[in-house]
């Protein structure tokens, strides 16, 4: 099963910039997309079927053109859970499940920490997303958990670890958790197969930053530790430019 994760920063902006025609070429099994804008009835979900997608879920949030994610599939799931049952979450659109066999595939956006308030919000949110994980792998083990974390992990995930360490997406306090979220039971899917700086998956619009690679590494692919030996690979697709952010790639043996 290959899988693609992707924050497009809209998906109807995505589309003008050759999305579709992009994802035909890479040609994953499950996509996994965060940050889409928009509700379900303002696409044409026939353009999604063309490119091989028969199977679309959008969970959108309830304020328009904010936030929301969706799943593309080639083949139909099992099931399909539509958020996670906590009500400032769900508002938000920020977490979608679609079951495949013994797999589970959860596309998630947790929150960015722009301001105070906001800050805080991510980190209750961080908090009770790890409970309910943890009672989710006691009926779905094998769960992938993959999308945009707003976080990056280590000074290798991000350009300028001394000068960014007070900024959001790099707080002590942020990087604790997502280490203590691995530690759960979790691989950090990308690192199983490559340990070298400059790795990114997000760059600001300023400063020609993308070009000179001043980036953070914002999106993973998390993997359940029981599907370790079925992990084949683990990548991030840096040449797609539909959005600030690039897509990553996570591919699992299917039993």
């Amino acid at each position: 099963m290959k899988i693609v994760s992707y924050n497009v920063n809209g998906i109807r902006a995505a589309l003008k910039k050759g999305f579709l025609e992009w994802l035909q070429t890479v040609d994953p099994d499950v996509v996994c997309l965060q940050e889409i804008k928009v509700m379900e009835e303002q696409l044409d979900l026939s353009l999604f079927e063309e490119a091989g997608y028969a199977y679309t879920y959008w969970y959108s949030a309830q304020k328009k053109g904010y936030s929301g994610v969706a799943i593309l599939s080639k083949t139909k799931p099992d099931h399909i859970e539509f958020g996670t049952g906590i009500a400032y979450m769900d508002f938000e659109g920020r977490n979608l499940r679609a079951d495949f066999g013994d797999i589970s595939v959860m596309n998630m956006y947790l929150p960015s920490g722009t301001n105070i308030a906001r800050l805080e919000h991510k980190l209750n949110y961080m908090a009770d997303f790890q409970d309910y994980v943890d009672e989710l792998r006691k009926i779905r083990p094998n769960l992938i958990v993959l999308g945009d974390y707003n976080i990056c992990h280590k000074a290798i995930d991000i350009h300028d670890p001394v000068r960014l360490k007070n900024v959001s997406g790099f707080l002590p306090v942020e990087r604790a958790w997502i280490g203590n979220f691995i530690d759960s039971g979790f691989i950090d899917s990308f690192r199983q197969f490559n340990d070298a700086p400059d790795n990114y998956t997000w760059w600001s619009y300023r400063a020609n930053a993308r070009n000179n690679n001043k980036g953070w590494r914002l999106d993973y692919g998390m993997v359940a530790a029981p599907l370790k030996n079925r992990l084949k690979r683990s990548v991030i697709l840096a040449n797609a430019e539909h959005s600030d952010h690039c897509p990553i790639l996570v591919e699992v043996e299917e039993q």
